[in-house]
């Protein structure tokens, strides 16, 4: 099991500095009052939920992670794998997302209806983590035909876990079913 990050120890003035960055590549200053996004706190703790597609280190917060890995075990029960894409992400790390998508000359609006402003991913709380299955590429619409959204789709919530961009979702991003948040506390 690899080595727990150093406790994340960020807070507000980390945030309101990653917040005056991506206001001056272009995010909105109303940005979580527009979309109906909440300001997102990185936890103080984390738990190793294994390696991700890349073979790096995956974190959530103890108790979704504790929750994720029931939900892994039981889909595996069932002969459903789900490999982890993405979970825990830093404020700094999603500012990164962002700045990355404004070098390849991407605009805005784009990347926001893809990818939360930083200070607002579900992925900072520690209790997002985004989904795929073999066979399917990572990140794509298409996961939603897989075995595994259709068993995700019965059994999530009975494990905590909720899809948080289904269609038409009043945040304006685009549908996500990969994306899953668990809510035993809301995200």
């Amino acid at each position: 099991m690899p080595a727990p990050p150093a406790p994340i120890t960020s807070g507000p003035a980390v945030r309101a500095r990653v917040l005056t960055q991506a206001q001056g590549l272009g995010v909105p200053a109303d940005y979580g009052r527009s979309r109906h996004l909440r300001p997102q706190r990185e936890p103080a703790r984390l738990s190793s939920i294994g390696l991700d597609t890349q073979q790096r280190p995956a974190w959530l917060r103890p108790r979704a992670a504790a929750a994720f890995l029931r939900l892994r075990r039981s889909a595996a029960r069932e002969g459903i794998t789900l490999e982890v894409v993405s979970a825990w992400r830093s404020f700094e790390y999603q500012l990164g997302i962002i700045h990355r998508k404004r070098e390849r000359g991407l605009d805005m609006g784009a990347i926001l209806a893809v990818s939360a402003a930083p200070g607002y991913s579900e992925h900072h709380s520690g209790r997002a983590l985004d989904l795929t299955t073999p066979g399917f590429p990572a990140l794509e619409e298409d996961f939603e035909h897989s075995p595994a959204f259709a068993w995700l789709t019965r059994h999530a919530r009975r494990h905590g876990f909720v899809l948080s961009y289904p269609r038409g979702n009043r945040h304006g991003i685009a549908y996500e079913p990969w994306h899953w948040c668990w809510r035993s506390r809301r995200c």
